[in-house]
């Protein structure tokens, strides 16, 4: 994939607005356990930042989805893993759906704020009995006159807290699991909904999420996005954006981290000599750094195919499942040099452990992956 000047200029234009509207304030945040959503994302929606490959009559400025994915690499530089999750939920997660299949009406309504900013978006999907398992979820909407009626409940969702709307994945009839669901938009100021505290996780602390509850939620049919009942087509459709986000924004992550590690072990002395002088921490740094590399080239080649109108499923899906199990090797080998400090808290290399575990569980775990990938490679056992 070739850049541009047009690409770096982004990819400068998010690094400078990282180092003075993310980073200095991400140690504050993660003892929060929130970070102020409205505020930041407003300040991107004004540079542009937050619609890089939407329309242009709503708000985005139109590029290809190579720009969004280098947008999406840079905010691996942010300092705390929730907030750039919390991004990457607005721009590529919640809102592609919208953009592709929503008609006028919904991409005037709630596309045009989430592009600037005026509006922080979720993605609803996953229950407690059904998070990688799509199919099996509970969550209704039946018809009412103009109305969808909804009943059900939402875990695990980010930015839940803050959020304005969601993009709310319900069954709408029918038997078959794959053709029940739709995709509605839902405010969450509508009547009806509920939230639980925010949830105490291991890692991703800056980013808020909650259980959300539904009773009796009335929202207009008009709110449905494409067609009834391709809500399951359309999400598989909207994680391959979700999963091409998770592996280009692990890449700068992991640089950190083993950047980071070559600075301390370099400055540490062990036995008369810096720990980086030892052998096995270079050539096992140089390893690292090697499979990043690699991680990248597969990820920019799923890149390109999907601008050209190519299914990328398959390097999707591998992508999404390299990142999460390199990323948990990057950590866990870099927490390794940097000993007893690596063990602390603030240290970046453990927060980087802490928060980047949930690659390899969100957006599809990687049982799933690997269930999609032997799909198309045709080694599934057939069925009797």
């Amino acid at each position: 994939m070739k850049f541009t000047e047009e690409h770096e200029a982004i990819r400068n234009t998010i690094a400078k607005f990282i180092d003075k509207e993310i980073n200095p304030y991400c140690d504050q945040w993660e003892k929060d356990g929130i970070f102020p959503a409205h505020e930041l994302f407003k300040k991107m929606g004004d540079l542009g930042l937050l619609g890089i490959a939407k329309p242009t009559e709503y708000g985005g400025m139109g590029l290809d989805y190579s720009y969004q994915i280098v947008f999406s690499e840079e905010l691996g530089r942010i300092a705390s893993g929730g907030v750039s999750m919390a991004i990457g939920v607005q721009t590529d997660m919640s809102t592609p759906a919208m953009a592709k299949f929503g008609s006028d009406y919904i991409k005037q309504e709630f596309l045009t704020k989430a592009i600037a900013g005026d509006a922080v978006c979720a993605i609803a999907v996953s229950e407690p009995h059904a998070g990688s398992d799509v199919a099996s979820i509970k969550t209704t909407a039946v018809k009412d006159g103009d109305d969808y009626v909804i009943n059900g409940t939402k875990m695990w969702i980010t930015n839940a807290t803050q959020a304005d709307y969601l993009c709310l994945l319900a069954n709408t009839g029918g038997d078959n699991p794959h053709l029940s669901k739709s995709l509605i938009v839902v405010p969450t100021n509508t009547p009806g909904i509920s939230f639980s505290e925010k949830l105490d996780k291991m890692g991703m602390r800056s980013s808020d999420t909650a259980q959300i509850f539904f009773d009796d939620v009335r929202v207009p049919q008009k709110n449905l996005i494409g067609e009834e009942g391709m809500g399951f087509t359309y999400q598989m459709q909207q994680f391959q954006e979700e999963r091409l986000f998770a592996a280009s924004c692990l890449l700068k992550s992991m640089e950190h981290c083993i950047d980071s590690t070559i600075e301390y072990t370099r400055e540490r002395m062990a036995f008369g000599k810096p720990l980086l002088d030892q052998q096995v921490i270079h050539f096992r740094l140089a390893e690292l750094q090697t499979e990043v590399e690699a991680l990248r080239a597969l990820t920019f080649d799923a890149v390109d195919g999907y601008i050209n109108g190519v299914d990328v499923t398959l390097k999707a899906s591998m992508a999404k499942l390299k990142a999460g199990r390199l990323v948990r090797e990057v950590t866990d080998s870099c927490l390794q040099y940097w000993g007893g400090m690596g063990f602390m808290w603030d240290n970046p290399v453990s927060r980087a452990y802490r928060d980047t575990r949930l690659t390899s569980i969100g957006g599809g775990a990687d049982e799933v992956m690997l269930g999609i990938i032997c799909k198309k490679m045709g080694t599934l056992p057939r069925k009797k």
